[in-house]
């Protein structure tokens, strides 16, 4: 297994596991984005992401996207954005191999914290984190507004 920066080329493989991904958590359709999306996002001259794939016998059958952000209190952060590993890849120690080099990334960034979101009934994800050393915030709940969410905001404001 290789573990290396994915690249433009990667795309179509890195849109069909997020995709799966979508499957996975229960929103199939949810998928809006194509491989031109991630193209041109994630490899213009400022990327709004960056990703790691796991590949074997020359097949992706793993990725971690992640882009920074910045904390008031924290300064630069990682936010990992997605880990997948093909369904039936999981198991392979490809999982593993992606997260630790987000966490590699953040050491060699220099960064204050690393944070992503878990489903709170993915039970096997949520105690791997924890045995990792991270720490889930249950004090704490995500906020989204959707794109209706903005259109219907900014008509009503």
């Amino acid at each position: 297994m290789i573990i290396r920066k994915g690249t433009s080329t990667d795309m179509p493989s890195v849109l069909e596991l997020i995709k799966e991904l979508a499957v996975f958590e229960k929103e199939p359709n949810a998928v809006v984005i194509s491989v031109d999306d991630l193209i041109r996002d994630g490899f213009a001259e400022n990327p709004l992401f960056h990703t790691f794939v796991a590949e074997v016998d020359a097949q992706i059958i793993g990725i971690a996207l992640y882009y920074y952000r910045y904390s008031t209190w924290k300064g630069k952060t990682i936010h990992l954005e997605d880990l997948i590993v093909k369904e039936d890849k999981r198991g392979t120690g490809a999982g593993f191999a992606l997260y630790s080099e987000i966490i590699a990334q953040g050491k060699r960034d220099n960064v204050r914290r690393i944070e992503w979101n878990v489903l709170d009934w993915n039970t096997p994800a949520i105690e791997f984190y924890k045995k990792s050393g991270a720490k889930i915030l249950d004090d704490w709940r995500v906020v989204q507004m959707d794109e209706n969410g903005i259109n219907e905001f900014l008509k009503n404001k």
